[in-house]
């Protein structure tokens, strides 16, 4: 900072001089009226004139002379660090954020950036950290005072990542440009895909609802037209158009359930619920299937209670679900183990395990991670040919988050599956969980 000096080390100021030259003058004008008047006999009323015209004069002199002193001209440097309460302020913000000045050099980062970007290095440039040209143009905008649209990043690896950044300029008012720019990235990868999941839902629903209405309506117009006698096919055609209208029935009534596990997916269940008479139901309410199908189904199940935290006709609709799975797309002549066991969790919380296996041809790995999305399918057709909708895994998933619980999906190509389903017992003090786990 350089400044004008009014007056050197040990020196007076120039007003000072003139106030002690006044004072000068007015000592040796009272000087000479007295000794005017001693030594010369001038009238003393005469010498006093005198003196206070001279004393006026000096006066006048000296309060002219002294002028104000020039206003100081600083010159202040640049900030090229932010302050305290700067970086007590970024730090407080949950996303990344990182400080630069004017030309894109990195200053201070939260913590949210040193986790998402890396260990801080103040003083190198934003491009050793953020290989993002969109972003580091805008950066460099933003150094320049211009204001710039936030920026959106897609990450491809190691897993694909979506981002916005907001660039805004810090102005201290030395200049047009800004002294620091701000950069906030906000994570959109969970929006990105909740929209996909819907855009992909929507479509998919329409597909699966457009294609029995279209067989409904040709049947309908064949039935009306060229076969409006034909008594042949007119059963034929009713029989498949009841089959269609079942289809349509069967997916309505999963997506309106699946829509009600959704509605109330925060609310945890509290109603307890014994798991042993509720598997035995179900297998007998589908040994019909299974006797269609072939199949044998193999009860496991302990003989005292098991009981659990959560909603009856949900857990039915899970363990249904599983059952139907393993009879429809086991194999043919195949054995179903539905069992149930005592078995902590992860954490040491008492629990137990639904597990249920079948002789299949098991399932690709690649499919694994994808079977409880709505509407996949491993096999399209014979998805459709067991009147699958494709979203009995995806209410699973949904009513075992619902319960706080865990599902798991074991399978190998040629070995069969086990899709287990582990839910908290009602708690290590409980008489059924201390029956079930002894020895």
């Amino acid at each position: 900072m350089a400044e004008e000096q009014q007056a050197g080390p040990g020196r007076p100021s120039s007003a000072a001089r003139r106030i002690r030259e006044a004072q000068v003058v007015l000592v040796a004008a009272a000087a000479v009226a007295l000794a005017a008047t001693l030594a010369y006999g001038v009238p003393p009323l005469a010498a006093l004139a005198g003196f206070v015209v001279v004393a006026a004069a000096a006066l006048f002199s000296g309060r002219n002379r002294v002028r104000p002193p020039p206003r100081v001209r600083t010159v202040q440097a640049a900030p090229l660090w932010p302050d305290t309460g700067m970086k007590l302020a970024v730090e407080a913000i949950s996303d990344p954020c990182v400080l630069t000045d004017s030309a894109g050099i990195v200053r201070f980062q939260n913590a949210a950036a040193t986790e998402r970007f890396g260990p801080p290095r103040p003083g190198d440039p934003l491009s050793f950290r953020i290989r993002a040209p969109e972003l580091l143009a805008a950066v460099e905008r933003a150094g320049r005072g211009e204001a710039v649209e936030p920026v959106h990043l897609v990450e491809r690896v190691p897993t694909e990542r979506f981002s916005v950044a907001a660039v805004t300029a810090i102005r201290g008012g030395r200049r047009a440009g800004a002294d620091f720019v701000m950069i906030r990235v906000a994570d959109e990868t969970e929006r990105v895909r909740m929209d996909r999941m819907r855009a992909d839902f929507i479509a998919n629903a329409s597909h699966e609802l457009r294609t029995p209405l279209a067989s409904l309506t040709g049947f309908i117009e064949t039935l009306i037209g060229p076969a409006r006698n034909d008594e042949v096919n007119r059963e034929r055609f009713l029989r498949i158009m009841l089959e269609q209208a079942g289809r349509m029935a069967r997916l309505i009534d999963d997506l309106l359930s699946l829509s009600r596990i959704e509605m109330k997916l925060h609310v945890r269940p509290s109603a307890e619920v014994d798991m042993v008479p509720l598997v035995g139901h179900v297998l007998e309410m589908l040994a019909p299937l299974a006797r269609e199908n072939g199949a044998t189904l193999r009860p496991d199940l302990p003989d005292h209670p098991l009981v659990v935290r959560g909603d009856r006709d949900e857990l039915v609709q899970v363990t249904t679900n599983l059952v139907e799975n393993a009879v429809k797309y086991g194999r043919q002549g195949g054995t179903v183990t539905v069992s149930l066991v005592a078995e902590a969790g992860p954490d040491g919380a008492p629990g137990c395990l639904l597990a249920v296996a079948d002789e299949g041809p098991g399932i690709p790995a690649e499919h694994l991670p994808r079977l409880t999305e709505r509407f996949y399918r491993v096999e399209a057709d014979d998805s459709r040919r067991q009147k699958g909708t494709g979203l009995g895994l995806a209410i699973v998933k949904h009513i075992v988050n619902r319960h706080r619980g865990r599902l798991q999906i074991r399978s190998r190509v040629g070995e069969g599956s086990v899709f287990s389903v582990w839910l908290e017992a009602v708690g290590a003090d409980a008489p059924d969980f201390q029956k079930m786990s002894s020895p």
